[in-house]
């Protein structure tokens, strides 16, 4: 199938195949001279590629963060409740066996409350955010806040 073009539009489409072809040369060109007066990490349309790339790359991990942090935080919960449960039924085992329950246990507890206690202090540092009872258990908007503001 011929491509037919009015007579008063061939000047026009004739232009256009010209400016295309100048531009595809000059393109070349820009490309042969950024490779030799730049190393390639350094040259200028690989630069702004790689930017466009993180700057997508960022986008889609902000979207992740917040899985990321739930999922985080439900790790954090479910340890701290395990380790109290089998710390009070180690109690209960050790008393009713007669066996007293040293200081040992409880700096591996105090150890475990301390590093919670310092996340928490570090991510509200991050934040600016003051303690309140009713955010105790909510670590994740605040580390979700602390991270975004970090941009």
């Amino acid at each position: 199938m011929e491509n037919e073009y009015n007579e008063s539009t061939e000047g026009l489409v004739k232009l256009f195949r010209n400016a295309n072809q100048e531009l595809d040369i000059l393109h070349k060109r820009l490309q042969k001279e950024f490779q030799h007066l730049y190393p390639d990490n350094a040259n200028p349309m690989k630069l702004a590629s790689r930017i466009k790339k993180v700057q997508e790359d960022v986008s889609s991990l902000k979207e992740e963060c917040p899985k990321l942090l739930a999922a985080k935080q439900d790790l954090i919960d479910k340890a701290q409740r395990g380790l109290v449960e089998s710390r009070n039924l180690l109690k209960c085992m050790q008393s009713s066996v007669g066996i007293p329950f040293t200081g040992e246990d409880e700096d591996a507890f105090a150890n475990f409350k301390q590093v919670i206690d310092e996340w928490t202090d570090q991510t509200r540092s991050k934040t600016g955010n003051e303690p309140h009872d009713s955010d105790s258990g909510d670590l994740n908007r605040l580390l979700f806040s602390a991270i975004v503001h970090s941009d």
